[in-house]
């Protein structure tokens, strides 16, 4: 392998490399044969690997593939260790790789003399900004530089190809060994590097498929996810995409969002041939009468007047512009999104069944909806009204807004667990085997007797803790089986400690909804409550049940909240860090009970 970066196909200064290339496709990128160089040789350290002239592209029928599999594959080397790489590093070439070196020292040194964490507000602003601003054309010169290894890595080459010569099985392979980054982001490089890179057809130099992203990467304006959101976001309307689209709207759809990203106009400069010509932000032909348009390169022609968004918000624009440019809209797109609408479970991890899937806007439209409706009532601020101030003082309400540590993500989880509960319980819902939906959760009698244990739920894998047990069996009751001692059923017991569906009528008629203040959740998503546990005597009957949201009957015993039952009504006391008097007040009661809503006589 000591010969084998002698013929390279990188010009030996590194200048950009001219010639015909034979790889006539539209992906094909601009650049020398990948083995016609002065260094072919000294990849795989053997002679017989010279090649006697241009090789053709990856036609079918070419000598190419029957010199692929002869050969044994050289062995991986460090290309550090090897003579052609090391030559690399001298003379005019060497020159540029060494100031790539002192900017990358220049950098370090700078950040080993500051200390981020003792800088003002305005200087960590200022840093931030500037650090982004010189990775970006790092992060450009790593796509550019992905994207030609991968090219020239590309299996179709056989023995010739770049990661065969340098002992790597794939060009994944080779892109992880020169740079130590991952698979993932090695094709994340080569797939954006394949839209932003020159082409060849027929011998001609071709622009880049996406030539505005292009010049905004090479000038340093936008980073690489506001890159590849627009390009995955528009490349179905290119030449050669899925949906037929005038190109000109296409290229007119790309210079928008890559203006909105980088706060900056680009556009096209006069070409060797053009007269009288005005720089044109978009297309080669003239579209406002002010002249013949610009056919020269693209490039930065000034800053923007509108405003810059970050690379989410770009993302959302080029769905936009997919609704432009589709003239039929989303209805040819609408079955075959419908068709991939899933929804699924993953492996227990940590404790918990991840969510997968994917849904239709409309159905996405819905569902928050939904959450949003009943969430907004916990969001908005809330300030005592006069006669709410009456009450506080006179111990009926508790005072301040009622803290709720759940995220928005929490939320919804509960929000949804209410409206799955309340559809189970419908009914109206189809039965199993002559059942409603029943989550059958099955437990030792020893373990709910001591309250040591798990439980676990028919179908799932993972266990359930017994304070969720608890929490099931407190609203809906539990069954006893009882079996012999070599695990043959004796006998089905009662149903015991369940609420009747009376009793929860009554229950509810008189709560309204989950007692805790400050809590909004409808009577039809809550839970039965025993005040007094089951376990320690408590009767299962209407003076001794309470209504709760499921939030807050999982953590009624570690939340602070208490409560108890007062001539059969119930009295909740707040948590110190709410109501540090420790009063015990009377939660609102159902709106046909409240005085303010019912007419007094005169």
């Amino acid at each position: 392998m000591d010969d084998e970066l002698d013929s390279g196909s990188t010009a030996p200064t590194g200048t950009t490399p001219t010639g015909s290339n034979l790889h006539d496709w539209n992906t094909g990128l601009a650049g020398p044969d990948p083995f016609t160089g002065p260094d072919a040789d000294s990849l795989s350290g053997t002679s017989d690997m010279k090649a006697a002239g241009p090789a053709a592209g990856p036609a079918t029928g070419s000598s190419r593939a029957g010199r692929g599999p002869s050969k044994p594959r050289p062995e991986w080397r460090d290309p550090a260790e090897l003579p052609g790489v090391q030559r690399a590093h001298t003379g005019a070439f060497g020159q540029k790789l060494q100031a790539l070196d002192d900017a990358a020292r220049t950098v370090m040194a700078v950040m080993d003399s500051i200390d981020v964490n003792a800088l003002s507000d305005p200087e960590v602003v200022a840093l931030t900004q500037m650090v982004e601003r010189t990775g970006r054309p790092v992060d450009a010169a790593r796509v550019a530089t992905a994207t030609v290894v991968g090219y020239r890595s590309r299996s179709g080459l056989g023995t010739e190809s770049l990661a065969w010569r340098l002992g790597a099985s794939h060009q994944n392979d080779l892109l992880i060994g020169l740079t130590g980054t991952s698979v993932p982001e090695m094709k994340r490089r080569v797939s954006l590097g394949e839209k932003v890179a020159p082409r060849m057809l027929g011998g001609t130099v071709l622009e880049p498929e996406f030539p505005f992203v292009a010049a905004a990467l090479a000038a340093g304006e936008i980073g690489l996810d506001a890159a590849e959101n627009i390009v995955k976001g528009l490349a179905d309307y290119k030449v050669h995409g899925h949906f037929d689209a005038d190109q000109s709207l296409v290229d007119g759809g790309e210079a928008e969002l890559v203006e909105s990203a980088t706060g900056s106009v680009f556009g096209r400069t006069p070409g060797p041939g053009d007269t009288n010509t005005a720089t044109n932000t978009a297309t080669h032909t003239d579209t406002d009468g002010a002249g013949p348009a610009c056919t020269g390169p693209i490039a930065r022609l000034g800053d923007s007047a509108g405003f810059t968004f970050p690379a989410d918000r770009i993302r959302e624009m080029a769905a936009t512009w997919q609704a432009v440019l589709n003239p039929d809209g989303a209805a040819p797109t609408a079955e075959i999104v419908e068709a991939k609408s899933t929804f699924s479970f993953g492996k227990l991890s940590q404790g918990l069944h991840p969510l997968r899937g994917g849904v239709t806007p409309e159905l996405k439209g819905i569902m928050q909806t939904l959450f949003n409706t009943f969430q907004s009532a916990r969001s908005a601020p809330a300030f005592p009204s006069a006669e709410e101030q009456q009450r506080i003082e006179a111990g009926e309400l508790v005072p301040g807004e009622i803290l709720d540590e759940r995220d928005g993500g929490q939320k919804r989880a509960d929000i949804l667990r209410g409206i799955l509960v309340q559809v189970a319980q419908d009914p109206r819902t189809p039965t199993m085997g002559g059942m409603p939906p029943t989550v059958m959760v099955h437990v030792n009698a020893h373990d709910l007797h001591t309250g040591v244990g798990v439980g676990w739920i028919d179908g799932v894998e993972g266990p359930i803790s017994m304070k969720t047990i608890n929490q099931m069996i407190d609203n809906g009751g539990f069954r006893p089986i009882f079996f012999g001692g070599t695990g043959t059923v004796l006998a089905l017991g009662d149903k015991v400690r369940c609420f009747t569906p009376l009793q929860r009528r009554a229950i509810t008629a008189r709560d309204g909804g989950c007692i805790i203040p400050g809590c909004t959740c409808p009577p039809q998503w809550t839970e039965v409550h025993h005040v007094q546990p089951w376990q320690n005597g408590g009767p299962t009957n209407v003076s001794n049940g309470v209504l709760l949201c499921w939030y807050h009957h999982h953590n009624i015993d570690t939340s602070g909240w208490h409560i108890r039952m007062v001539l059969g009504m119930p009295e909740v006391k707040a948590p110190h860090w709410i109501d540090p008097t420790g009063t015990w007040r009377k939660p609102p009661q159902h709106l046909a009970h409240d005085p303010k809503y019912r007419r007094q006589d005169e």
